[in-house]
């Protein structure tokens, strides 16, 4: 075999790592980025009005566009760890430290954590939800997700 025949019989085999390499990579992204089905006010768990919610006396007219970032907290717990999904269990995306103030996006119901079963999904770079125990409102609470 000469020389110039060995990379070229590697070449399928780079070029199917490369491939697997970047499907997997697109399959991670698709996994840790939330789906946003419906932006809007609709799907409401709770019991208080679109009114209550918004924390200003008014619901209508409001998109998902317009309400992110809107909410806010701060952290209360030394270290907390942003995870990819509302879940103990779920992988630590980063942490956060007590006084960081974040952006909350919404909030769901997931794993208790010290009997709270509140999560925020947080925008603060990376879209990471985080215990809702160990994070303060700033002004209205987080709608829901």
């Amino acid at each position: 075999m000469s020389p110039l025949s060995a990379p070229a019989s590697r070449f399928p085999l780079v070029r199917g790592l490369a491939t697997a390499l970047a499907a997997g990579a697109l399959a991670t992204a698709v996994a840790v980025t939330p789906a946003v089905a419906n932006d809007g006010w609709g799907g409401d768990r709770g019991s208080t009005s679109g009114a209550a919610r918004d924390g200003n006396g008014g619901g209508g007219g409001n998109d998902g566009r317009q309400e992110q970032g809107r909410y806010r907290g701060v952290v209360t717990a030394d270290r907390l760890a942003l995870r990819t999904s509302p879940s103990r269990g779920a992988d630590v995306i980063r942490y956060a430290r007590r006084g960081e103030v974040v952006s909350i996006y919404c909030k769901t119901p997931g794993s208790k954590v010290k009997g709270n079963p509140l999560w925020y999904l947080l925008t603060d770079g990376t879209w990471a939800w985080g215990a809702a125990r160990y994070i303060d409102n700033v002004g209205p609470a987080p709608r829901w997700c």
